[in-house]
């Protein structure tokens, strides 16, 4: 048996031992239990206390870590060296938010000047909307901002226009990514195209949602403005020749480069949006506080490190106590979209069941991650989460002060973040329903009945992320910490965090079914898939 075979049998017999005790009752038996389970990041504190894992099975676990390389594979994701191995790419996102002068090299290739560069138009140009300078086809200045992007073109910049957005914004953003004509169709919406920006994001200029989306754009525009219109179009693409022949003139299109991972991308060009209808000075921040995120991943010790601890915490629950799926719960209505962001930056990422080097993987890969906005989904999925037959561990999010409205009701907020992580911890046991019930004198047949009903296991594990305040910086850090425990779980399990192959194949079948409900000729099919086509071009 190897060392690193050694330590995942360790961690397994590590959460057999959790899986007889409470964690609530590490906290006597563990004096700095707290203290070491709570870490400060880039304006963020972790709570990891409520874990189930004690101090010792916690440093059985870091030695897995060591094991597995997490401190040189963060060296040479730093360095730019080739970690997704399938497409022959670096994964450099570090660098699109790296503070001037950074000097990040991408394969060997000196990358932070060209990075520098786009940033520099990219806050040029949204500074000429935002001020005026840069006028639409009739000389009106624009008032809102069109997004077509898809996937990680869209994730991104989504989250983060819903987290920092103005209550009145001076300039509209909105997004389409379905191509289901019902989203551009309600995106464009009371909009004036006199007075709207649309910007297209794809690398390729290729991908048949955002093609289609842009294609509707662009015939809305030129209904209401003629040829002009195109002047409105903006592209964040490195296919110059398509965006050419699409109308967009070459000083409107803003590239990227082959290191940028779709969901790692909102750092860079693809973030336009965000840039021109927040203000590059607010955009700015944000890439801040992703490299002061960047920054104390690189340089923490594995024990005192975020993303790291956030990630053996998964690794823990997922692989040690066998829990498939994790709940996320920002309990800031502006972080609502967190968990839709995380649910493609994890299960993309490390959705796999195969190693780097194509060995199908020893253990369990990315839990399936759900969730939305705090206080609402207490009256959703609370339900299962207290009582339902499965643990279902939670990441809880929340911030300290409110960007606007009633303090109190932000005290309301914070006060049922806490009380649902104890709450999901502590339980309530059959004993103590038992004598309120008989307290209240209820018959023992009722109470018999009633007391299993009211009754909470708890043990059920959390993680508690409290921002200040919602700052750029703030969710800069937030966003990093997420992409870097990724990272890391991926490094533990063995697998390529950067491709995404998985997502190829029914594109490629969709091309076919396409061209068989235009009329082109039947393929080969199973008798559903047949049958689906035949009704369908019925």
């Amino acid at each position: 048996m190897s060392e690193t075979d050694a330590a995942w049998a360790a961690l397994h017999a590590a959460a057999e031992r959790a899986r007889v005790r409470r964690i609530a009752s590490l906290f006597q038996e563990e004096p700095q239990r707290l203290e070491r389970l709570t870490l400060a990041a880039s304006g963020l504190t972790l709570d990891l206390s409520k874990q189930p894992w004690s101090l010792a099975d916690l440093e059985g676990v870091m030695d897995l870590a060591r094991l597995a390389g997490v401190e040189p594979a963060r060296e040479r994701l730093f360095a730019g060296e080739t970690v997704n191995r399938s497409e022959g790419r670096a994964a450099l996102h570090m660098a699109l938010r790296a503070p001037a002068g950074a000097g990040f090299k991408a394969q060997g290739e000196p990358v932070s000047a060209e990075v520098e560069e786009v940033r520099g138009r990219m806050r040029a140009f949204a500074e000429r909307i935002r001020s005026g300078a840069l006028k639409g086809a009739t000389g009106r200045p624009f008032r809102a901002v069109l997004h077509i992007g898809i996937g990680g073109s869209d994730f991104g910049p989504r989250l983060v226009w819903e987290a920092l957005r103005p209550v009145e914004p001076a300039i509209e953003l909105r997004f389409a990514a379905n191509v289901d004509p019902a989203e551009i169709a309600q995106a464009m919406a009371g909009l004036d195209p006199a007075e709207t920006l649309v910007v297209v994001v794809s690398k390729t200029f290729t991908t048949q949602e955002t093609m289609t989306n842009a294609q509707t754009a662009r015939a809305w525009l030129r209904a209401a403005l003629g040829e002009a219109g195109d002047a409105h179009l903006v592209a964040v693409s490195t296919a110059l020749d398509k965006t050419r022949a699409f109308g967009i003139a070459d000083d409107q299109v803003f590239g990227f480069w082959d290191w940028v991972g779709g969901r790692y991308s909102v750092w860079s060009a693809v973030g336009l949006s965000c840039a021109v209808a927040l203000g590059p000075e607010v955009f700015d921040a944000f890439l801040a506080g992703g490299a002061a995120l960047d920054e104390h991943f690189r340089t923490a010790p594995l024990e005192a490190n975020a993303p790291v601890l956030l990630a053996l915490a998964h690794v823990f629950n997922r692989n040690g106590l066998g829990r498939p799926v994790r709940a996320v719960v920002p309990y800031a209505q502006r972080l609502r979209l967190l968990p839709n962001f995380l649910q493609q930056l994890e299960m993309e990422s490390n959705g796999k069941r195969v190693t780097a080097d194509g060995r199908r993987v020893a253990h369990g890969t990315a839990a399936a991650v759900f969730g939305d906005a705090g206080s609402n989904v207490q009256h959703a999925f609370f339900q299962l989460l207290h009582q339902g037959t499965d643990v279902i561990p939670v990441d809880i999010v929340a911030v300290r002060e409110a960007s606007e409205g009633d303090p109190a009701a932000q005290k309301k907020l914070l006060a049922n973040a806490v009380a649902q992580a104890e709450a999901l911890m502590v339980g309530r046991s059959e004993a103590d329903v038992r004598a309120e019930l008989a307290a209240k004198g209820l018959p023992d047949d009722e109470i018999a009945a009633l007391a299993p009903q009211r009754t909470f296991p708890g043990d059920r594990p959390s993680s508690f992320i409290l921002l200040e305040r919602l700052t750029p910086q703030a969710l800069g850090a937030l966003i990093a910490l997420y992409e870097h425990k990724t990272f890391v779980e991926g490094v533990l399990w063995g697998i390529n965090s950067f491709d995404q192959w998985g997502v190829e194949l029914g594109k490629t079948l969709a091309t076919r079914v396409l061209a068989e409900l235009d009329g082109g000729p039947a393929g080969a099919h199973d008798p559903s898939t047949a049958a689906l086509i035949a009704r369908l071009r019925g």
